[in-house]
């Protein structure tokens, strides 16, 4: 039985030797040491080191305006002698105060009303930003609806172009159907160049042949389709009279299609 014992106890050594060297465990051990010691030496040079006249003075007003005023003190011994009690409410019907008045201490060398100036001029400054956050708001909105309405602008002049366009093919295909061969203005049909040019040459007004804007051109070519052949473009249709024409057809514009 002791021998056992004996052999536990040499082997639990072995183990506790093994686990000592292994690598890297001295240097681990060593930092954890020198942490330590580092905490210990702060903590002794914070109980040693020599409080400065402010630190010390602070400390004796902290403790005294926390401590209750006691018997000793003359004006509230002439106040309990009054009935006064302690926690009680000042006044002859206890609605005075509770608390005495705390006291702002001023530390700083600003001379008086110099916080004031600082919280005043931070007002200002933060007014001045927010006022031009929302100048550079209202800018960037009204940049917005001119570019909105520019686009709108563009669409509208693509669509007017496109529809002239329709009028001119419908305006050549339905007069050479009666037999015209002559358009009653050149600018009626469409030329046999134009026809090849593409999309972007048309959209800069390269059918134009006249002083008349595009809108100008449209209202007067769908007047002459509806008047001579009683056709709308926007219906697409090619009615059997005015009076069928007027029947049917919602009006002689684009919007009142929509």
């Amino acid at each position: 039985m002791e021998e056992k014992e004996e052999d536990d106890y040499m082997s639990d050594s072995f183990i506790n030797v093994q686990q000592d060297v292994r690598p890297g465990l001295p240097r681990v051990r060593r930092m954890k040491e020198a942490i330590q010691k580092e905490e210990k030496q702060r903590e002794a040079n914070e109980k040693n080191r020599q409080k400065s006249l402010k630190e010390e003075e602070r400390e004796r007003r902290d403790t005294v305006l926390k401590s209750a005023l006691g018997n000793e003190n003359k004006g509230f011994a002439l106040l309990q002698k009054m009935g006064y009690k302690s926690g009680q409410a000042l006044g002859k019907s206890g609605e005075g105060l509770v608390e005495p008045i705390p006291l702002n201490i001023k530390t700083g060398r600003g001379g008086l009303g110099h916080e004031e100036l600082q919280k005043r001029k931070a007002e200002e400054k933060l007014e001045n930003y927010r006022r031009k956050i929302h100048m550079k708001k209202q800018a960037d909105e009204q940049a917005a609806d001119q570019f909105r309405m520019r686009f709108k602008s563009k669409q509208e002049e693509r669509k007017i172009e496109g529809d002239l366009r329709k009028s001119q093919r419908a305006c050549q295909q339905l007069d050479t159907q009666k037999g015209i061969t002559v358009p009653k203005e050149i600018w009626y049909w469409i030329e046999p160049e134009h026809e090849e040019k593409d999309q972007e040459e048309e959209e800069k007004g390269e059918c134009s042949c006249s002083d008349l804007s595009v809108l100008e051109k449209l209202q007067i070519l769908t007047t002459y389709l509806r008047e001579e052949h009683f056709y709308c473009i926007w219906c697409g249709t090619a009615y059997e009279g005015s009076a069928d024409l007027s029947s049917n057809c919602p009006g002689d514009s684009s919007a009142d299609h929509d």
